[in-house]
């Protein structure tokens, strides 16, 4: 069975709801960051120390959109995955990756640094200017939100997963303010059967190893 190394709302859930949305069966391993250097099993799995992780049988891989295009890959086809013919694949393309690489990874930036950072070094130009970039591809989003419902057109795809995750977290970490149409988008995502079944897994292996 494939497991999944992460956390109750990390990028892992990005992983947990495409398995849930396909019927794919898996198992969940949680990784509590705060003490990850002490996990050996997820270490072996990944020296890097960051979630996700995907073990399926021989195969271990880090990175959450490459862990979707790979389950999509090799458990599809699917329809959250649209043809390169289809005229929707463009745009899921664009999304998919943007919802990583575009959003969360630079909200990342401002959200570590009000952790981790120095009380003198938390305001930093580093983070102003990744919230800046942030900003202006948000207006990407809302551009295809005044045509479509969802990030590929008209049906939900794994790219509404993945700019779903950032949405969320960006809104959720105080350093993003979402449009009437992105908060309206989530609402969409989010009252998904995958995605509550999704969470809730992810919540209650949490809670369980918290015992």
């Amino acid at each position: 069975m494939i497991t999944v190394f992460g956390g109750a709302t990390s990028r892992s859930l990005r992983i947990v709801w495409l398995m849930e949305e396909m019927g794919v069966p898996y198992s969940i391993r949680n990784v509590d960051m705060l003490s990850a250097d002490e996990d050996a099993e997820f270490l072996a799995a990944n020296p890097a120390g960051y979630i996700p992780v995907l073990r399926d049988g021989d195969v271990t891989m880090v990175e959450s959109i490459a862990i979707m295009e790979y389950l999509m890959a090799r458990y599809g086809p699917t329809p959250l995955a649209p043809v390169a013919s289809d005229p929707a694949f463009p745009p899921y393309q664009q999304f998919l990756h943007l919802g990583e690489a575009g959003l969360a990874t630079l909200m990342m930036v401002p959200v570590v640094s009000g952790f981790l950072a120095p009380e003198a070094e938390r305001d930093n130009w580093g983070g102003r200017q990744a919230l800046l970039w942030v900003g202006n591809r948000l207006k990407l989003v809302d551009r295809q939100l005044a045509t479509s419902p969802y990030m590929a057109g008209e049906a939900f795809t794994a790219a509404d997963i993945s700019m779903t995750y950032a949405l969320e977290f960006g809104h959720r970490q105080g350093v993003v303010t979402l449009s009437e149409a992105q908060t309206a988008y989530l609402a969409r995502t989010m009252a998904r059967d995958g995605y509550r079944r999704a969470l809730d897994t992810s919540m209650a292996v949490w809670d369980a190893r918290a015992r």
